[in-house]
Parts: C-alpha cells; structure tokens; sequence
C-alpha cells in the first residue's frame, strides 16, 4: 500500500495517531455531555467497538489506509445505520460532537471547514427517520 499523499486530510489531521485521537475525543464528548444524549443513546453500553469502527471508516474516508473496508468490506454506511432511528436531531448531535472535537483538537481553517462540510453531506444522508413533529400545534393558544 502506498502512504497518503501529504495534501489528503489523513496527512493534515497526523496520519493514525491524529485520527484515532480525534475519534477518541469524539466518543468521550458523546460520552459525557448530556447535549449529546439522544446521539449516545443510539449507542451500546460499551463504546469500543463503535470507536473501532468509526477510526476505522475514517482513516480510509480521510485518504489514509482503508482499515474499515479490509476488515469488513464496503461500508455501506446508510445500510448499516438503518436499524438506528436517524433524525435531525441525531445528525446535529453528531456534527455538533464532531465539531467540538476537532475543535478541541487544534483543526481549523480550511480543513476544518471542508471537513465540517463533507461530515454535513453524509451524516444528513444518513438520516432515515422523519423529524418529530413539534409538541405544540401552531395555533395552540390562539383565541378563536
């Protein structure tokens, strides 16, 4: 297998190491602020595997290795999160999540922006659940 090409996202984050901290950091911000409640209940007890899986995915999706698709083959991402209700709700936490992490990793600028961007277009693809419709009707309150 050839290295990444310094130019590709794997590179600029810093290869494995810079990956799997960012996944890590991921999952401890999911695991323990209660804004991302809804994303973690999506999630079993233990987090191992899913930070497995998630370091995995990104490390090829990122341009480095493709960890995840020689253990498991295509990712088929929308496929395997369908038994999982995915709303607006759920794809925010994630992004938010995301977000904070890569932040708190030191990633801005450019590839910040570009990551924030491409994790927008798939985590809103992943979405397979109508959002709830809000407690209140619009007219509720109203004098008739």
């Amino acid at each position: 297998m050839s290295a990444p090409a310094a130019t590709a996202p794997y590179a600029q984050i810093g290869g494995d190491a810079g990956v799997r901290a960012l996944v890590d950091r991921f999952y401890d911000l999911m695991d323990l602020e209660p804004a991302y409640a809804a994303l973690r209940a999506l999630h079993p007890t233990t987090l191992e595997g899913s930070r497995d899986k998630l370091y995995w995915f990104l490390s090829g999706w990122l341009g480095g290795p493709d960890l995840y698709v020689e253990r498991h083959g295509h990712p088929r991402l929308r496929a395997r999160h369908l038994p999982f209700v995915i709303t607006r709700v759920e794809r925010d936490q994630w992004l938010a999540c995301m977000q904070q992490a890569m932040a708190e990793l030191g990633l801005e600028g450019a590839l910040a922006q570009r990551l924030a961007a491409s994790f927008f277009d798939t985590a809103d693809w992943m979405r397979n659940t109508p959002d709830p419709a809000p407690d209140h009707a619009p007219d509720a309150g109203r004098a008739r």
